[in-house]
């Protein structure tokens, strides 16, 4: 197996606690189930969010999947860059898995397909 990064980024309309956590659920299963991906391959999750997205942790949300009860998940705040996206989650997905990382996918959703419409889904 390969120590792999996968990234994945994804925007709230507000800053509410349930919209928060449920854009990093959603964000969070479409990683999983686009790279075929069980728990037991992730090694750990950092997120980050914008400084405007104050209610909640997006980790708080992904903690409450079933299969995260045990995974490391870390939350820190991106720096505030004059142009950036607003209301937005970003992660970094640190997986196990024997994928070539140019065969990974991952996930851009909402709003946050601007930062990479390269990549968005």
């Amino acid at each position: 197996m390969a120590l792999r990064g996968i990234r994945g980024a994804t925007t709230v309309v507000s800053n509410k606690k349930e919209e928060i956590w449920q854009a990093a659920r959603l964000l969070m299963t479409k990683l999983m189930s686009s790279n075929q991906l069980n728990a037991s391959q992730v090694g750990a999750a950092i997120f980050s969010s914008t400084e405007d997205l104050t209610a909640a942790f997006p980790s708080t949300g992904v903690r409450q999947l079933p299969t995260f009860s045990h995974i490391p998940l870390f939350d820190a705040r991106e720096p505030a860059v004059e142009g950036d996206l607003p209301m937005c989650i970003r992660v970094l997905l640190l997986v196990d898995v024997e994928i070539n990382q140019l065969n990974i996918v991952h996930v851009y959703l909402n709003g946050a397909k601007s930062l990479r419409p390269d990549l968005a889904d």
